[in-house]
């Protein structure tokens, strides 16, 4: 099957579909979301949110030079949805959408209670590029929600069904598929687990030739023969008939190297 060929566009799906909250300078609290939302350095920390500026958030960011973004689970796909679709112009959407109101710690905004995660930042450039403009931020704190801790302390961020955007839908619940790092882990293992049977193969043709070696009759001194038998990777057992001073038998077992005495 082939592929069909579309004009330059956006195609760049699934993507977080987040809530960002924000305070005007007259301090009237507003969520926008927001599906150009990225990470942009890993050090220092910093997001990327990009805005329409005739939305009503984009003035109150362009003045604050701060905003929260606020990941979304399937439980807030609702909530996400309307305050992407409705003005704060014309409703308060804490309000109406009955949102917890959390203060943010480094800088003048509201948090999302109700959030798995809540990330501050602090607006460092805007670039305006065209339909959009892209405000680069630095990341001054993380907020995550003690519920997604395990026993060791360890946050299962998905666990929380985070929600995504993709192609005009919203989707949840994602199923596990792989880790980072798996596709080389697996080589590692295959490769680690050749050489041990590579070992083993060796000591064994180790073993063989020291039986064969072992499988000897008539040495001087001895009457009877001598025999080896065992399991992979034993000498085996050895049986000595015969010999002067010793009405019986004499048998030794044990692993290689060793004698059982």
């Amino acid at each position: 099957m082939g592929k069909q060929t579309w004009k330059a566009g956006n195609m760049l799906y699934p993507l977080p579909a987040v809530m960002v909250s924000v305070r005007g300078k007259n301090g009237e609290d507003n969520i926008i979301t927001v599906a150009w939302a990225g990470t942009v350095c890993t050090n220092p920390p910093m997001v990327s949110i990009s805005v329409r500026p005739e939305r009503y958030s984009y003035q109150m960011i362009k003045e604050s030079g701060a905003f929260v973004i606020n990941l979304t689970t399937e439980d807030l796909c609702y909530a996400t949805d309307y305050c992407g679709v409705r003005s704060g112009r014309d409703v308060d959407k804490f309000k109406e959408m009955k949102l917890t109101k959390v203060e943010a710690e480094e800088i003048s905004a509201p948090m999302i209670g109700e959030a798995p995660v809540s990330i501050e930042c602090r607006v460092r450039e805007v670039k305006e590029l065209g339909s959009h403009d892209m405000f680069l931020a630095d990341v001054l704190a993380v907020h995550a929600d003690e519920a997604y801790m395990d026993k060791n302390n360890r946050f299962r961020l998905n666990d929380a069904g985070l929600l995504v955007y993709s192609h005009g839908e919203y989707l949840a619940g994602g199923r596990k598929v792989g880790t980072f790092g798996y596709s080389v882990k697996k080589k590692q293992q295959k490769k680690q687990m050749q050489k041990k049977l590579d070992k083993k193969s060796d000591r064994e043709s180790e073993m063989a030739g020291m039986a064969e070696k072992l499988k000897t009759s008539g040495k001087p001194g001895m009457a009877g023969k001598l025999k080896t038998s065992g399991k992979p990777g034993m000498s085996g057992k050895l049986k000595m008939s015969g010999k002067p001073g010793m009405s019986g038998k004499l048998k030794t077992s044990g692993k290689a190297g060793r004698e059982k005495r």
